[in-house]
């Protein structure tokens, strides 16, 4: 038999849940056959796969010794990652990274020991914010993600509470995120807002923008202000009020004014005459506009952060 406290960060989510994140090589059968067979138990009571656990429950576990983890430190993977960061705000719930072009959000078949998310978590622990032998299943989360050759702000939570609401704040619209872009032309109207339709080939990881509906498209609406323009390149900025895979490049793309740098749907000679492989796209501002309950992370509501380190911008002079 063996017992565990439920703590603050493993509080209000489901039990079955809860075992398959704590116990990463449980099949998911077995972990419902042992709450069916009481093997499971919160505060010493049978209960079912849907039970939320509260902070301080006490679950009891007649299960396999296999499945408890007893991880050393010196194999604690984010501890290989570079803890190289820039932060643009941080405080005891969130923290804003603001990643850089070439670095990856999270592990992919090409990681090497270093991505966004372990740089974040080896930054923490560091810090003594983030300690895995405290924690039942919980480790510091990105809420958003950005593509590997995009820059731009990405948020991190440092607690449960904060990445709940945060994810929910996200697929509810109240984070609005914008985006500067250098695009190859300039678009016949300053202001804008597109909407037409996407559709993504998962073969080839590219997406096509289509003007009418069709089965498997996902409906997108890209607004946009011109800002500047010089030597046929022109600054936007663009907010995203839907967010589908390479949407703003392949939006402005295909009202012909593709993104500076972006071989996948841009123009790949002149990308070469400015020996660019990156697109001139960045998330450079974040704004909290909450229309309901934040919990914890109301202090945030109508507050707006920004980056002004763009690598770009030289390219207008």
């Amino acid at each position: 038999m063996r017992e565990l406290v439920v703590k603050k960060n493993d509080a209000n989510q489901r039990l079955d849940k809860f075992l398959l994140k704590k116990f990463k090589t449980m099949p998911k059968k077995m972990a419902y056959m042992y709450i069916r067979k009481k093997c499971v138990k919160v505060n010493g009571k049978k209960v079912t796969p849907e039970v939320m656990l509260k902070e301080n429950d006490l679950l009891t576990f007649y299960i396999k010794d296999e499945f408890f983890d007893n991880i050393q430190e010196e194999n604690y993977e984010f501890l290989k990652a570079p803890k190289t960061l820039k932060i643009i705000y941080e405080d005891e719930n969130i923290i804003l990274l603001d990643k850089k072009p070439g670095v990856i959000v999270h592990q992919d078949k090409s990681y090497h020991f270093d991505c966004l998310l372990l740089r974040l978590q080896h930054y923490l622990y560091d810090k003594g914010e983030y300690n895995p032998k405290e924690e039942n299943c919980f480790a510091p989360a990105l809420v958003n993600r950005i593509d590997r050759n995009t820059g731009g702000i990405v948020i991190g939570a440092k607690n449960a509470e904060s990445l709940r609401i945060l994810n929910q704040k996200m697929k509810d619209r109240e984070l609005h995120k914008f985006y500067l872009c250098l695009l190859i032309n300039r678009p016949k109207k300053d202001n804008a807002i597109l909407s037409d339709y996407l559709i993504k080939n998962e073969k080839t990881n590219k997406v096509t923008v289509l003007k009418n509906e069709k089965q498997g498209a996902k409906k997108i609406l890209t607004k946009y202000s011109v800002l500047e323009t010089n030597n046929n390149l022109t600054l936007c900025e663009v907010e995203l009020l839907t967010g589908r895979t390479h949407q703003i490049r392949a939006h402005m793309s295909s009202i012909g004014c593709p993104i500076l740098g972006d071989n996948k749907y841009g123009n790949k000679k002149l990308n070469q005459r400015y020996n660019l492989s990156k697109q001139c796209l960045y998330s450079y501002k974040l704004a909290f506009d909450f229309t309901t309950d934040s919990g914890i992370l109301s202090y945030l509501d109508k507050k707006e952060f920004s980056t002004n380190d763009i690598w770009f911008m030289d390219y207008l002079k």
